[in-house]
């Protein structure tokens, strides 16, 4: 497993807005990654011990095998996460139990006061780019991905690499790049007009002004 999920989100999963939100789907939803950033409202099902309140996830990782397998739909959440589904008091009681039925259902994904952000992964050259995708509101998945150069005209499409990466192999690649990216879901995009800057380093975020609910 990757450190911070099968999404590739690394240590963004440990803080606000994603941390106690994460959550790992079975392969029906992760969807080979292009589920990954996707948002899920899930409802407890068993009135015994759960309330009525839902709770809402952000898909960062794959849960492989076990109750995942077999084109199962299932979610593996946080312990806060599923703590939260309880009836007051009994969030402990919830947690060892394990397994429970539940409902679930899409919901846009919302990020208050955050841009969609593009961190350029450890490893990038001139001539093999590779982007991760970070607070994307709305549908929140990513179908497709395409950069264009300094004073080019082009879109260039990028490869779905694997989670919510995508890269592009050619070069020399030149900044600043603006970023087209268009959703799994409902095929709706966004431009970033030169958001990687032309002196840009790996291992960087670099935030847009733009997200789909501004």
């Amino acid at each position: 497993m990757c450190a911070g999920g099968a999404c590739g989100y690394g240590s963004l999963v440990d803080v606000k807005p994603f941390r106690a939100r994460v959550g790992a789907v079975s392969p029906v939803l992760f969807k080979n990654g292009e589920g990954c950033g996707a948002c899920y409202k899930v409802r407890c099902l068993d009135k015994s011990i759960c309330s009525r309140r839902a709770v809402t996830i952000i898909v960062t990782d794959e849960c492989p095998g076990g109750y995942c397998s077999n084109g199962n739909t299932h979610f593996d959440l946080s312990g806060a996460a599923f703590g939260r589904m309880a009836i007051s008091g009994e969030n402990g009681q919830l947690r060892n139990r394990g397994e429970i039925p539940v409902i679930y259902r899409r919901t846009p994904c919302k990020y208050p006061g955050k841009n969609i952000a593009f961190h350029v992964n450890e490893g990038s050259t001139d001539y093999w780019l590779s982007i991760l995708v970070e607070f994307e509101d709305g549908d929140g998945d990513v179908g497709s991905m395409h950069i264009r150069e300094a004073g080019g005209t082009e879109w260039l499409e990028m490869n779905h690499v694997w989670g919510a990466t995508w890269c592009i192999i050619r070069g020399p690649l030149k900044g600043p790049f603006s970023v087209k990216l268009t959703t799994l879901t409902t095929g709706r995009t966004l431009s970033a007009r030169e958001v990687i800057p032309r002196n840009w380093a790996p291992k960087a975020t670099y935030t847009s002004r733009l997200n789909f609910f501004h």
